[in-house]
């Protein structure tokens, strides 16, 4: 998935779609975090769990740039018909405090779907560990796994977890967002926090070390993200348990689609150098142990 030639069409942005889209609704979930819903059927039908958009507020120049922000969910219509896309956000910096103000019927400009989105495997247990805002591409996942929803046109296969469990760490309880989602979708989630308002006060790496020391030696499968040092840690604690482990980076991003190189990140290659891939199309996924922390 990683080790390919940059140049392959894989990694080509040029089928993905651009559309000005409707918003749906936007709510609060946690302290500072929002959902917000827009009406984007092309793009709903296709997009993976992992991928990202680019999203713009219609109509503004200040921030010029879009925002990526990946998957949450896709959501059927009243008819049955998958249209809507929901994303989740934390308020930080101008663009994302602005579009906490959109309401229903307010217009953003999107493009996607964008970047390699997670592999599809098979493992009898998915654990998926999130820090901060870094659960956001885990709802998707995690129902693709358990067989609830498909993704893709066509539907992708290849994809499931007898067992999925999700670690989710947070600063404070202030800030845990989307946990009922999570729930009715039948995943097991085990928390922490820093102060200890929820869950287990501590790092989530803690419950992850916890977690793969109860399921030693059975076939499982660790997706993280959230922020660097968080992923670093999960990384070297994987390498040290011989569990695969792969990462979604939150490298900054200025155009999404390849052509600026300002997210990259050093990914380690066959030959044991390590080269500069584009977190925004070779990515964002990448196996945690080709990274050059």
């Amino acid at each position: 998935m990683i080790d390919r030639n940059p140049l392959h069409a894989d990694y080509y942005a040029d089928r993905a779609g651009q559309a000005r889209v409707r918003v749906v609704e936007n709510v609060r979930l946690a302290r500072d975090t929002y959902r917000i819903r827009f009406f984007c059927p092309e793009i709903a039908r296709r997009i993976l769990p992992g991928q990202f958009l680019m999203l713009r507020i219609a109509g503004m120049n200040d921030p010029l740039l879009g925002r990526p922000l990946a998957l949450y969910d896709t959501v059927d219509d009243a008819s049955g018909e998958l249209s809507m896309i929901d994303v989740v956000y934390l308020r930080l910096g101008k663009m994302t405090s602005r579009l906490v103000e959109l309401t229903a019927g307010d217009e953003l400009d999107v493009w996607g779907p964008l970047g390699n989105g997670f592999p599809a495997i098979t493992t009898k247990h998915l654990i998926m560990v999130a820090g901060g805002i870094g659960q956001t591409p885990f709802l998707a996942l995690g129902k693709e796994f358990s067989g609830q929803r498909r993704y893709g046109q066509p539907a992708r296969v290849g994809s499931h977890a007898a067992q999925i469990t999700l670690c989710y760490g947070v600063r404070t309880a202030d800030y845990l967002a989307g946990v009922p989602d999570f729930e009715s979708a039948g995943i097991d989630v085990r928390l922490a926090s820093d102060d200890g308002s929820v869950g287990r006060r501590g790092f989530v790496t803690e419950v992850l070390r916890d977690l793969l020391d109860e399921t030693a030696g059975s076939d499982c499968v660790v997706m993280c993200c959230g922020p660097e040092a968080m992923m670093h840690a999960v990384a070297e604690l994987c390498g040290r348990n011989n569990t695969g482990c792969f990462v979604s980076l939150e490298t900054p991003m200025a155009c999404g689609v390849g052509i600026c190189f300002s997210c990259v990140t050093k990914v380690r290659q066959p030959d044991g150098g390590w080269d500069y891939k584009r977190t925004c199309v070779e990515g964002p996924i990448f196996d945690a142990q080709k990274i050059e922390w």
